[in-house]
């Protein structure tokens, strides 16, 4: 093998082997700048959840300077809800096909607060089977503050049914115009999530929130730096052996 072309090969898989090992170490250090931001985030919603609950005025002063600091944040809430427009968003709990029910509730001020009432097995969708659960007169109750998704999570979410009313996103701008046109453009622009206790009927069942945030960010910037290492030892040796070879050559042409 010539010279020239022997020295061009090393120099290939050498400047191979460091833009790959300078990538796969860039993928482990960024997954450890997420274990940190997600750690952050874990632990504000955690202590943000167990506050005492604040007013709704307050929650809102808080949305308006920075939407997402309301996330998980308890609030008091009161007025009356509008059983005939209530929608039904599509979720499973414990392996239980169901829905959360969304109603609207009209404030005194006359403003109207989408509340997600919580959680009711498929068999009791319908009004006509929960009737224990349309209070009506004021209500009173705590509940968690949440942020309104502007889109549909992903491509796989299929497209809101609102002729069968069916939700499998919580678009808020959709529910609202599910409204009569008098209560439209008073629609607050949060959610809130109602409380356990908050119905004096068995269903909707409310504290149906679920906090949860995966974090497999450990395991994955272990699995990017040990690329990295397996990446830089396979190359290494390989590396070796070719200059073994090339030594044992030279050797035995004298």
């Amino acid at each position: 093998m010539p010279i020239s072309n022997s020295i061009h090969g090393n120099l290939i898989l050498i400047v191979s082997m460091a833009v790959g090992v300078a990538i796969l170490s860039a993928l482990g250090f960024w997954q450890v700048q997420r274990l940190a931001w997600k750690e952050n985030l874990i632990a504000t919603v955690e202590a943000r959840r167990t506050m005492e609950p604040v007013a709704l005025e307050q929650v809102e002063g808080m949305f308006e300077e920075a939407p997402q600091s309301i996330e998980f944040r308890p609030v008091l809430v009161a007025g009356r809800f509008l059983h005939d427009s209530e929608q039904h968003y599509y979720v499973t709990r414990e392996g239980q096909v169901g829905w959360h029910i969304f109603t609207p509730m009209l404030l005194e001020d006359g403003r109207v607060l989408f509340v997600n009432r919580g959680f009711a097995p498929e068999r009791f969708k319908q009004q006509d089977q929960r009737k224990d659960g349309l209070v009506k007169g004021k209500q009173s109750f705590d509940g968690l503050a949440r942020t309104a998704p502007d889109e549909k999570p992903n491509s796989f979410v299929p497209d809101n049914d609102l002729t069968e009313n069916i939700y499998f996103w919580k678009s808020l701008d959709q529910m609202r115009q599910q409204l009569a046109a008098e209560y439209q453009d008073r629609v607050l622009p949060f959610f809130v999530d109602a409380g356990k206790g908050s119905n004096p009927g068995r269903w909707p069942e409310g504290g149906s929130t679920r906090i949860s945030f995966p974090n497999n960010h450990l395991q994955y910037a272990i699995t990017w730096f040990g690329l990295a290492l397996a990446l830089l030892g396979v190359g290494s040796y390989f590396l070796y052996a070719r200059l073994r070879r090339k030594a044992e050559a030279s050797g035995d042409n004298e």
